[in-house]
């Protein structure tokens, strides 16, 4: 009852965002779909983002739009909590237009909404981040620090409540801002507002005028396309078809690249409810199963009860309304229970990342009353009609005279399947944790020890690893774009020559002069970028064994000297140096072909290799840090933590999910095995007893009660080891490293459920044969 109570509250979460809107039957967000110049669908997901132009596009040339609002990346950290975030920027944040306020009703406590987003360099904030960043309860008129991007002016203060919104941001920034960010090229977004062809860069909304629906805006839209994109001569382009999204339609919603924030698929929802639905009604099963086995304690007195008068329907309402009490004791303790692990299930990774609560209000808790209602009749039904057809007679008379449950091979597969549905579980979660453990420890094929990554920031790099290399526990600092294999790469197009027909794609890394010695990379021919560094460097590169072949080279030699064209700005770029295959990516892909490219302007951190201990190099890079940039945090981290993270994040928090759904299963599974143990030992009690008269040992009697049960269990196994293989192996294939289904793995997670089975079997089968036979006799 606790996991369906939380999966209530969590879908309830879910459907609270932007409820508050009341004009939530007006507000669409445009998303994009890629088609080529014709209009066909090159394929992949929707994009909840589009292009911005198309904004002024609307309100300038056509009808039926009262508002519209832009909102635009670049102001700020991102939403997602484990996002790269810099540590000198104070705040999550977009750039947006002030209409943004009104379309999306966010209230200012302090600040004029119509004049806050305005001015350029002004900024709107939440109160949340106006206790974080200020002493003073308003703070209109403060200005904050926002990295390099500037100093902004607080305009505006958006009140606190209780209203869930699918934008999680800490400030709006005036979209007037960004024509006056010019001075940084890293942060000069002002292209972004009329490029038609980047539909990634922000998300436009849209206020209806009333009376209006969305099939009078999208014939605007195919206006729009025939205009922007029709005839596109070169087919590498892509155009963008325009789409509309109800407010409401975010979350839940259908799954989209690029969200603003965080949305839960229905796909998710259905996935959630299926899983509430089995956990439940495996429960229900094992309710009744146990009723039943404990009805045979109770038949005298429905005996009696009928014979003093007690009508059918009277035994019926009895217990069906003490299971239906029964569940409502049941959804006291699983709602304490609940509040107890919920501060656990929130700090899960990707709960984080989502932003997931779970929304308690009387709503929900009507919901969760009706719904331990609901299961107790499921529960209680069966087990009710039953025990109210006892006749009083039979009863009475004799319990040795009844036969319930004479054919229990449907209650018998259920069982198996249960137990086969439990190991399924138990050997997915071995494997699981199998494959977490050889990411952790695999080799990369390059250095990951005694490495620092320190984030730049914007910082200068050639000025920090000056200062860096003057401390003696410093072995090398080398620059680069990217962590490798942490999930991350730059990529882009390759020619050998204009007149190919096709790019070839390549991921690549931009590095400095002691890269390759900073991982110990080793060159298989030719050299790496010259130092001192230069921009003659620009023009070089160096290709991996995987990149030679990708390009056609006879071999690495033939590579050296030969000019390959960059897709990105057309410049050549002469071969100077193959280095080894490596892992680049994370161990889910296989080696790619890879170029190392000298770019500084694309720097963004470096990895400083030290000798001694981790303590003293952190305080060399703090200390170095300080010379250089004594008004801002510094931000490292271990070189060797950073790419252990991703496979934390989602094979750990898998790990401890599909540990605790195993442990569920295989409970509810011990529970239904119970039932029917009770039952069994329950209607052969007065055998058992007169065995024990004739000489049967408590060996043979374990082993008669046993054996039936058993062969269950054999069964379950012989089901779920195959199936298990078969399962593991769909997903396991899909990782380029992954480990194997060995006997060692089937045969711990068998001895899971042996164990388990033991223990359900032999506190019922042990209790019946220790039993006083003449307990059970006197009466005969």
């Amino acid at each position: 009852m606790s996991i369906c109570m939380g999966i209530i509250m969590l879908v309830a979460d879910q459907m609270m965002y932007d409820r508050y809107n009341t004009k939530r039957d007006r507000v669409y967000r445009i998303t994009s779909t890629m088609v080529d110049s014709k209009g066909i669908d090159r394929g992949g997901n929707e994009y909840a983002t589009t292009v911005l132009p198309v904004r002024d596009e609307l309100l300038q040339n056509y009808t039926g739009i009262e508002k519209a609002a832009r909102i635009l990346r670049g102001f700020g950290n991102g939403w997602i909590e484990f996002d790269q975030q810099d540590a000198n920027v104070p705040l999550a944040g977009f750039y947006a237009d002030p209409e943004i306020l009104d379309v999306l009703e966010y209230e200012l406590e302090y600040g004029d909404a119509k004049t806050a987003l305005v001015e350029p360099y002004s900024v709107v904030i939440t109160r949340k981040a106006a206790r974080k960043l200020f002493k003073q309860d308003n703070p209109v008129g403060e200005t904050i620090k926002v990295g390099e991007q500037g100093i902004y002016t607080v305009t505006g203060v958006i009140k606190d409540t209780d209203h869930k919104s699918h934008i999680v941001f800490e400030a709006f920034a005036s979209m007037s801002s960004v024509k006056s960010v010019k001075k940084d090229p890293k942060h000069d977004r002002s292209k972004d507002l009329d490029d038609w062809d980047n539909f990634t860069a922000g998300w436009v909304y849209l206020l209806l005028e009333e009376g209006k629906a969305p099939s009078d805006i999208l014939p605007h839209f195919d206006k729009i396309f025939k205009k922007q994109y029709a005839g596109i001569a070169n087919p590498d382009q892509s155009g963008v078809v325009f789409h509309l999204q109800n407010l409401m339609s975010i979350t839940p919603g259908s799954f989209m690249n690029n969200p603003i924030g965080p949305f839960l698929p229905w796909i998710m929802i259905y996935f959630f409810a299926g899983l509430a639905g089995v956990v439940m009604l495996t429960s229900c099963f094992n309710f009744t199963n146990l009723s039943i086995a404990r009805s045979l304690t109770r038949a005298r007195e429905i005996g009696v009860r009928k014979v003093t008068g007690a009508a059918r329907w009277q035994i019926f309402v009895q217990f069906l309304s003490e299971s239906v009490i029964i569940s409502l004791f049941s959804l006291a303790v699983a709602f304490f229970f609940l509040m107890a692990v919920k501060p656990f299930m929130l700090q899960l990774t990707f709960a984080r990342a989502l932003k997931w609560d779970l929304e308690a209000n009387y709503f929900v808790y009507a919901v969760f009353f009706g719904f331990a209602v609901l299961v107790g009749i499921l529960a209680g039904f069966f087990p009710a009609v039953v025990l109210s057809g006892f006749q009083p007679v039979k009863v009475l008379k004799g319990l040795n005279t009844m036969k319930l449950f004479s054919k229990i091979g449907l209650r018998k597969s259920l069982l198996v399947a249960q137990f086969s549905m439990s190991l399924v579980f138990i050997l997915t979660v071995i494997i699981v944790f199998n494959q977490l453990n050889l990411f952790l420890k695999a080799d990369h094929g390059f250095s990951t020890e005694n490495k620092i990554i320190v984030r730049l920031h914007n910082s200068s790099y050639q000025t920090l690893k000056t200062e860096l290399e003057k401390h003696s526990n410093v072995e090398s600092v080398s620059a680069a774009s990217h962590i490798p294999a942490a999930g991350m790469t730059y990529g882009n197009g390759f020619k050998k020559a204009l007149s190919d027909k096709d790019w070839t794609n390549l991921d690549y890394f931009s590095v400095d002069e002691e890269y390759l010695k900073n991982l110990n990379l080793p060159l298989i021919a030719g050299r790496h970028f010259s130092t001192p560094a230069g921009d003659m460097n620009k023009n070089f590169i160096v290709l991996n064994e995987m990149a030679v072949k990708e390009l056609h080279y006879a071999s690495a030699a033939d590579a050296l000297g030969q000019e390959i064209i960059f897709q990105q700005d057309s410049t050549k770029k002469e071969i100077i140096g193959v280095v080894k295959d490596y892992n680049h990516q994370l161990l889910v892909q296989k080696i790619a072909p890879m170029a190392l490219m000298y770019q500084p302007d694309q720097f963004s951190l470096l990895q400083v290799k030290y000798t001694g201990s981790y303590e003293e190099a952190t305080q060399t890079v703090e200390s170095a840090w300080a010379v250089v940039n004594p008004a801002l945090k510094v931000d490292y981290k271990d070189f060797a933590e950073e790419i252990r993270w991703f496979y934390n994040m989602v094979f750990g928090d898998l790990v401890d999910i599909l540990g605790v759904v195993a442990f569920l299963a295989i409970i509810i599974s011990c529970l239904g095995l119970l039932g029917m143990a009770t039952y069994t030992t329950e209607t052969r009690i007065k055998e058992i007893s007169i065995r024990k008269i004739l000489g049967s040992s408590n060996g043979s009697l374990i082993y008669l009660l046993s054996k039936g049960f058993f062969s269950i269990l054999l069964i379950a196994i012989m089901i779920a080891v195959p199936l298990a293989y078969l399962i593991n192996n769909l997903w396991l294939e899909l990782i380029a490293y992954h480990v194997t289904i060995n006997v060692g793995t089937v045969v711990l997670g068998v001895l899971t459920l042996i164990v388990f089975g033991v223990i359900t079997i032999g506190s019922q089968t042990w209790k019946a044969a220790y039993i006083n036979p003449v307990e059970n006799l006197k009466n005969e």
